[in-house]
């Protein structure tokens, strides 16, 4: 299963994926390849979850390339990464459709991840993320094998103390035209008489992932942060990334006193369309 959520320390995933088969040409369907290929992505749900990382890294072929262009051990890297900084994180998948063409398969699943992670015991948090995959599978000495992936849509929470009641919805487009100014908002009304801080920045999906700097500022009184962006022309996806603080005001004598209640992370997938992918389009669509 393909980790949701490798954003938050590093990184994750160049939009279209390394293999991209028409599966509207299927001619025949073999109901064993789909209860294997369903065996075969419950089982990495099963090594997730019991981070068993040599199982789980044996469901993926050698030439694995995800679809934001990480081969096999960069992604193994990955994972490890992720495994050694949170252990309380719980896995899970929905399968929507599975549709297999001789020996290649595409399945499209909604994936989940969730869990309780602890800043310190004053601020407990929450983790959720939930994304729209793809995966593509190809069948290797009989076996099938995940080859490929391509990540629709994303969507995580890291949420903190006081801001794991927040309603936050932070906005952008799912999909971009590599550089193409695009507008980001974040919104979420903070708790009474507490002062809310916050940032939108863009991240560029690599490993090592190279963050961008935060500029905080105050909420504004309709509770809406918006921002301007350009998407990059590296053939790389974004995550837009919503840093989130909240505040009380407390007196002592002459003293005014700032105390955190709460903070945390909102982030949302951009797939950026690279330029070579629109001049094939543009290509195609003449001929």
């Amino acid at each position: 299963m393909k980790k949701v959520i490798l954003l938050l320390m590093l990184i994750n995933f160049v939009f279209q994926p390394a293999y991209a088969w028409n599966v509207n040409s299927v001619s025949k369907f073999f109901n064993s390849d789909e209860k294997q290929i369903k065996r075969l992505l419950k089982s990495q749900v099963l090594y997730a979850n019991k981070e068993n990382y040599p199982k789980f890294i044996s469901t993926f072929a050698d030439y694995y390339k995800s679809g934001d262009g990480f081969n096999l051990d960069t992604y193994s890297k990955l994972i490890k990464d992720i495994w050694s900084t949170y252990d309380n994180i719980k896995y899970d998948i929905d399968i929507k459709d599975i549709a297999v063409s001789e020996n290649k398969a595409t399945v499209s699943l909604t994936e989940i991840a969730s869990g309780k992670i602890g800043y310190s015991d004053v601020y407990k948090g929450e983790l959720k993320s939930e994304s729209e995959t793809i995966y593509y599978l190809e069948k290797i000495d009989n076996h099938w094998k995940v080859v490929s992936d391509f990540v629709k849509e994303e969507n995580t929470s890291m949420l903190y103390g006081a801001a794991r009641d927040l309603d936050i919805k932070l906005n952008a487009p799912k999909e971009i035209n590599a550089d193409t100014e695009y507008t980001a908002t974040l919104e979420f009304t903070p708790p009474e008489e507490t002062i809310a801080i916050a940032s939108i920045a863009s991240d560029k999906v690599e490993y090592p992932q190279q963050q961008t700097k935060e500029v905080f500022r105050t909420l504004p009184d309709d509770n809406i942060l918006e921002r301007m962006f350009t998407s990059n022309n590296e053939n790389l996806n974004e995550y837009i990334v919503a840093s989130i603080g909240l505040t009380k005001t407390s007196v002592t004598d002459t003293n005014i006193n700032l105390n955190l209640t709460g903070f945390g992370y909102a982030i949302t997938r951009v797939n950026v369309i690279s330029q070579q992918e629109n001049k094939k389009e543009i290509t195609d669509e003449q001929n």
